[in-house]
């Protein structure tokens, strides 16, 4: 069966895609209603489409009453997923043409028992995912710990809440029964969040682990910090009301633990298609494009010392993170690389040993310019809810590098790099892909695999190996 998942959020689309794919959906993703279209225009029949509500271009709504109009697609399931709750919304929706209606926050029980429902999947499916996350919030504040643990044990497939006041707390909690999932602070009295995490991992290395931290200079760096030794995603807390925490926990926090926890069996992923050219058909390499998402800080700090110290090309970098936290991250780097990490200026040149990071909120690509070309930095419109995009740097990199671009896609949600990663392959350049194992989500790796993109798919380390022999180089 096909299915297109219609949402301009990236992790709920990620979430979707992940679960649908585990049913054995084959799916495309789109962020608004227009593009949704253009997909299902250019496809073939398709079984289900998933629609948000409020969406930029063409909202669900218009979305749906297009389909509904259109013989071609009257015979596919139209499922509403919103945050709308209200009984005259949902009979909006349902008039509109939607077969069903899944309010969010949603869990994988919830979706399967609505696809149950539409014949879309058998009854024994909605057993297996019956039982809720376990998730552990630490925090020192009685306001934070009361209103996380309120939302999320309200919400839909989690089972229980329970909480730590601090780093010493929570590690005796987890070591007396570990939870699906650690909510975590960054600054606390007694043990701090860093040190708790290092704990943590020491006893359950694959734990996922959410960084919930304030947002000043000196929660960010403990974040970068607290990402780099090993969290899964971090969350800037709100400053504003009560109001403001409860929505990005139902907004935010709820996608990202749901996608932090997917149980989907690793062993038994869908089979990739992996393309392997020749020695003779590569041709040197003239630059590196990075994209990465989730885990993305740890997945750097691991592969970059191998080979950037003395890398002979410039190395360019998308990391989706807000601009707040990319000059940490760059900084850190930094250290652990021994060789400087910037976040890339507008117009500068590209040069050997060049590392450059994006900057949150701007797009990053190569312009034309001198030997390996300059940076352009761009404020167009985010790309897969995405700015700084992959795909932007990566089709850029085809443009200017051609048959010498070296692309490399790692753990992330969405699909961002997809596009680009089949630009870099056209103009004669190589792709690798991070393998599902190592990767915190398999999501933008995932889709690159899939797709047959990929030279190879790789765990970190041998990932890094092989952008040694690219270059000609060997590991000390």
């Amino acid at each position: 069966m096909r299915a297109l998942i219609v949402d301009d959020s990236k992790p709920v689309r990620s979430i979707l895609t992940t679960a649908l794919r585990s049913l054995r959906f084959d799916c495309q993703e789109a962020g608004d209603g227009a593009e949704a279209l253009a997909l299902l225009d250019r496809g073939g029949r398709t079984d289900l489409v998933t629609v948000n509500w409020h969406m930029p271009v063409m909202d669900g709504l218009e979305l749906i009453r297009s389909l509904r109009s259109s013989p071609r697609h009257r015979g596919c399931k139209l499922l509403m997923i919103s945050t709308e709750h209200e009984q005259h919304r949902i009979k909006m929706a349902i008039d509109a043409g939607a077969d069903a209606f899944l309010p969010k926050p949603f869990t994988q029980r919830t979706l399967f028992r609505q696809l149950a429902e539409l014949g879309l999947c058998e009854p024994a499916a909605v057993r297996s995912a019956s039982r809720g996350l376990r998730v552990l919030v630490v925090d020192d504040s009685p306001t934070i710990r009361s209103v996380v643990s309120r939302v999320l044990s309200s919400a839909a497939g989690i089972e229980r809440v329970d909480v730590a006041v601090d780093g010493k707390a929570a590690v005796e909690a987890v070591r007396r029964s570990p939870p699906d999932v650690v909510v975590l602070d960054v600054e606390m009295p007694v043990m701090d969040g860093i040190t708790a995490l290092r704990e943590i991992r020491r006893m359950h290395p694959r734990l996922p682990v959410l960084m919930f931290s304030s947002l000043t200079q000196r929660g960010g760096q403990a974040t970068i910090d607290a990402l780099l030794a090993g969290a899964n995603d971090y969350l800037p807390k709100p400053a504003g009301s009560l109001a403001e925490v409860t929505a990005t926990i139902e907004g935010e926090m709820l996608p990202r633990l749901a996608a932090l926890c997917d149980r989907g069996d690793r062993a038994s992923a869908d089979t990739v298609a992996v393309r392997r050219p020749s020695r003779a058909e590569r041709v040197a390499v003239r630059g590196i494009a990075i994209g990465v998402s989730t885990g993305g800080p740890a997945a750097l700090a691991e592969i970059l010392p191998v080979f950037a110290a003395d890398c002979p090309v410039p190395i360019l970098i998308v990391q989706h993170m807000p601009a707040f936290f990319t000059a940490q991250l760059a900084s850190r780097l930094s250290k652990t690389i021994g060789r400087e990490v910037r976040e890339a200026t507008e117009g500068e040149p590209l040069g050997p040993g060049t590392v450059l990071l994006a900057p949150g909120g701007r797009h990053m690509g190569v312009a034309a310019g001198g030997i390996h070309g300059r940076i352009r930095l761009t404020d167009t419109a985010p790309e897969h809810s995405c700015r700084p995009a992959a795909d932007v740097l990566f089709r850029t990199a085809a443009r200017q590098w051609g048959a010498g671009s070296l692309g490399i896609v790692l753990t992330g949600m969405g699909r961002d790099g997809l596009a680009g990663a089949g630009q870099i392959v056209e103009a004669g350049g190589s792709v690798l892909a991070q393998d599902e194992f190592t990767s915190v989500v398999w999501g933008m790796p995932g889709e690159v695999a899939r797709a047959g993109l990929a030279d190879a798919v790789l765990p970190l380390s041998q990932l890094a190996a092989e952008v040694l022999l690219r270059l000609g180089r060997r590991r000390r």
